[in-house]
C-alpha cells in the first residue's frame, strides 16, 4: 500500500496496519536472519528511477510482491576481496548491527552486491582492476565477469527488523548505490523459474503503486528523504524495529 511523502516517522503506520494485527499472536522461536539489499537509482534523467523486481508468486515470502534485489548474508560474503572500502559513515553505522563483528559491515555491503547479481544479472563494480585473485566459491560466478566489487558508491538508506510474531524473520540493511556503479549486466537471471519473474526501472515518484509490501513502500519514502536532500553520506538512517510499545523508529 502507498504511503504519504510527508511523514518524518512512519513507525505509526506500521503500528496500524501491521503489528495491530499481529501483536495478539504468540512470539515465534525465529531469530532475525542478517540480510541486505541493495537499491540502485538512476539519477541521469529529470526524474530518479530505481530498480525494483517481482518475487515469483509461488514464493513462501512476499509471493508476487515488487522488492528491491537482497537476501541473505552468506559466509562468503567475509571473504571477498574489494577495489573500494566503505565510506566511514556508512561501516561507522553497520557496526552497530549485531551480532557486531570487524568484518561485518564489509560483509553485509558485500552480500547486498552478490545478491542483487543473482536476482537480476547487474553488475556492481569496477572492471579497473581485472579478474579478482582468488575468489570464494559464493563469488565465484560474479568474479568470472572480471570485476571486483566496489564499496566506496554505497549509502545506508534505512535498517528493518521483522517483527517477533512472524515466522520468517530478517534483520536487513538497505543500501543504495547510483546506476552509475554498474559495470554491466548478465542475461537470464530474471525470468519464470527464477527468484525474480521480472525486474524495471521505475521513477521513484511512482514506486509507491507497485504491489509492495508495507516496509518496502516505507523504506522507498525514506529513499526519496535521502535523495530529496542530495545523498549525503552524513544523513541519519532509520532502524525501524518493534520494541515494547510496538514499532519504532531509531537513527542509526
Amino acid at each position: 500500500m502507498p504511503v504519504p511523502a510527508d511523514l518524518a516517522d512512519y513507525a505509526p503506520i506500521l503500528n496500524e496496519k501491521v503489528w495491530a494485527t499481529l501483536k495478539g499472536k504468540p512470539p515465534t522461536a525465529a531469530r532475525p536472519r542478517l540480510a541486505s539489499s541493495l537499491i540502485l537509482i538512476d539519477r541521469s534523467g529529470p526524474s530518479p528511477r530505481v530498480l525494483m523486481g517481482r518475487r515469483h508468486p509461488a514464493d513462501a515470502f512476499l509471493p508476487g510482491k515488487y522488492v528491491f534485489p537482497g537476501g541473505g548474508l552468506d559466509p562468503d560474503d567475509r571473504r571477498m576481496n574489494v577495489a573500494g572500502a566503505l565510506p566511514g559513515p556508512v561501516e561507522a553505522r553497520l557496526a552497530k548491527v549485531t551480532p557486531a563483528s570487524p568484518t561485518l559491515p564489509r560483509a553485509l555491503a558485500l552480500a547486498a552486491i552478490r545478491e542483487t547479481f543473482e536476482e537480476t544479472g547487474v553488475i556492481v563494480g569496477t572492471r579497473e582492476y581485472g579478474q579478482p585473485d582468488a575468489a570464494p566459491a559464493g563469488w565465484a560466478a560474479y568474479a568470472a565477469h572480471g570485476v571486483y566489487p566496489d564499496l566506496e558508491p554505497l549509502h545506508l538508506v534505512a535498517r528493518a527488523t521483522t517483527p517477533p510474531r512472524l515466522p520468517r524473520r530478517y534483520d536487513t540493511v538497505f543500501l543504495a548505490a547510483d546506476a552509475t556503479a554498474i559495470c554491466g549486466q548478465v542475461d537470464g537471471a530474471v525470468g519464470p523459474d527464477a527468484e525474480l519473474v521480472e525486474t524495471l526501472w521505475i521513477p521513484l515518484k511512482d514506486a509507491q503503486d507497485l504491489d509492495l509490501a508495507l516496509i518496502s513502500a516505507v523504506i522507498l519514502r525514506e529513499l526519496e528523504r535521502r535523495v530529496t536532500a542530495g545523498m549525503p553520506m552524513w544523513m541519519p538512517a532509520p532502524w525501524y524495529r518493534v520494541g515494547p510499545g510496538g514499532w519504532r523508529r531509531d537513527e542509526l
